[in-house]
């Protein structure tokens, strides 16, 4: 595992990132001022020594789920959704590009000519050069939500922490959009998060954190500099943990 720099408190981390935080207010596609903003945060982290790998989701162009509740085939609905997931790891790798950070696209479904094919070996090597790791396609397999891809790659490249960016100020016990009285925790073990069914991810892919101990810091990353603030040791958001 690499050290962290003098300033951050983790060396390599992974950052899940939904597709919806690309689309800014329009709702869906991508808006190139919020991946410009994105993409010279990230390059913030990476100046800092840090290793940073990010699986990006597709909502903001498909979801497979929603299609499959109003009649299409769950399984074909769940690979258009991986191929949203590659569209954005493109769009992003173009903006961290202009931002002069190296980056590869790494793709669990084979898209020759495009993305790299995902291995995990690759996934390290180009890590330990500096290079910005950009996941794409989920697991390769339907009925897997990008929160479970998350998960597994943030174990599989042995990252420190998985970063969780969404668009409320971590975890809170009922739905701060709808209730203003809602109280956000600062803490929260992974048993809490099951028991009390509080929907920051799936289960399963909070059942792979919990098993291999992986901790999640959620936070909002549409405000600017909490990522950097997390990465810093700050308090920011929920720490999920054991």
């Amino acid at each position: 595992m690499p050290k962290p720099a003098p300033e951050a408190a983790y060396g390599r981390i992974l950052l899940k990132l939904s597709g919806e935080s690309l689309a800014g207010d329009a709702g869906f596609g991508i808006d190139g001022n919020v991946l410009e903003k994105v993409a010279a945060e990230i390059k913030q982290i990476a100046d800092m020594g840090v290793q940073l790998a990010i699986v990006v989701g597709g909502g903001n162009f498909f979801r497979g789920m929603q299609a499959a509740a109003k009649g299409m085939d769950r399984i074909g609905s769940d690979y258009i959704g991986m191929l949203a997931t590659a569209m954005n790891g493109l769009a992003l790798q173009q903006a961290l590009d202009a931002q002069g950070l190296a980056s590869r696209v790494l793709s669990a479904i084979h898209i020759v000519g495009v993305a790299e094919p995902y291995v995990r070996a690759r996934a390290l090597k180009h890590l330990s050069t500096g290079k910005v790791v950009i996941f794409s396609a989920g697991t390769g397999n339907p009925m897997f939500t990008t929160d479970t891809a998350a998960s597994l790659r943030a174990l599989e490249i042995n990252a420190d922490m998985l970063i969780k960016a969404t668009r409320v100020d971590g975890v809170y016990d009922s739905d701060p959009e709808k209730n203003p009285d809602a109280k956000r925790y600062e803490t929260l073990s992974y048993e809490q998060v099951i028991a009390q069914n509080l929907g920051v991810m799936d289960l399963t892919a909070i059942t792979l954190c919990r098993e291999n101990k992986m901790p999640i810091q959620v936070l909002n990353f549409q405000e600017q500099g909490n990522l950097l603030r997390a990465i810093t040791g700050e308090s920011v958001g929920t720490v999920i943990s054991a």
